[in-house]
């Protein structure tokens, strides 16, 4: 039975590793949003116009997209449906202010997996949003593997050599991160915004490289590889070296 205190513990490393991207013109509302997420424990960007907001869907990783509906250069319909047919499968939760079903039905319709009408409480969205994310991880493996390596995202367990590893919050996230790209190098500042959100404009480079040094002393330098230039990367189907 998990005691109060691992249970706290626990959850902060779950929302720790969930990014979300807000595509939102009202800038008053997102910063709203964002900072009520934030409290939540989860890295929280913004977009302002639907032409940025898609191309940072195409181009960064997020657990979950809240759209507005009604958007400047490109409106959250066509962002929709332009993600659904490039193949993302990532939760949207649609926003909109429009009056009538047809317009809920419209969104549902492009891909949306959920929608909430303006106005709402923030405690509502945050339901809508945990749902969506519990959902989606539901339909994925919890288990990220390389080679001798092993993460289950549920239990938040890390296993190396069949031997069990212990992270602190930020490690854990970090590591998470990589093994989600596990093939594909990650710069410095997209391992920045996804892993501390909030604090990324605080940050340096260097904070990178800090937690990656601690996570290989824990698991080995050959597990974390140095990309120059760019960043880090961990090898989709590794087969490391014994110890």
């Amino acid at each position: 039975m998990i005691s109060g205190l691992n249970h706290l513990l626990v959850r902060f490393c779950y929302t720790w590793a969930m990014s979300i991207l807000i595509i939102e013109d009202n800038q008053k509302l997102a910063t709203n949003i964002q900072q009520y997420l934030q409290a939540e424990r989860f890295a929280v960007a913004v977009a302002n116009d639907g032409e940025v907001g898609l191309q940072r869907a195409r181009t960064e990783t997020y657990d979950l997209i809240i759209l507005d509906l009604n958007l400047p250069k490109r409106d959250g319909l066509e962002v929709c449906t332009l993600l659904r047919k490039e193949g993302l499968a990532t939760p949207i939760l649609m926003l909109t202010a429009r009056v009538g079903t047809e317009h809920i039905v419209e969104g549902l319709n492009t891909g949306a997996d959920d929608y909430l009408v303006k106005p709402f409480e923030l405690d509502e969205l945050l339901a809508r949003v945990r749902a969506l994310m519990r959902r989606a991880t539901e339909k994925k493996d919890p288990l990220l593997r390389s080679g001798q390596l092993e993460l289950n995202t549920l239990s938040h367990e890390v296993w190396y050599r069949k031997s069990p590893v212990q992270l602190s919050p930020k490690e854990y996230s970090l590591l998470e991160f990589l093994l989600q790209h596990a093939g594909e190098a990650q710069s410095r500042l997209s391992i920045i915004e996804h892993v501390w959100g909030e604090d990324a404009d605080l940050l340096f480079s260097q904070t990178v490289d800090v937690h990656v040094a601690y996570l290989r002393r824990k698991l080995g330098r050959e597990v974390i590889k140095t990309i120059p230039g760019t960043g880090y990367l961990i090898s989709a189907d590794a087969h490391f070296s014994k110890a």
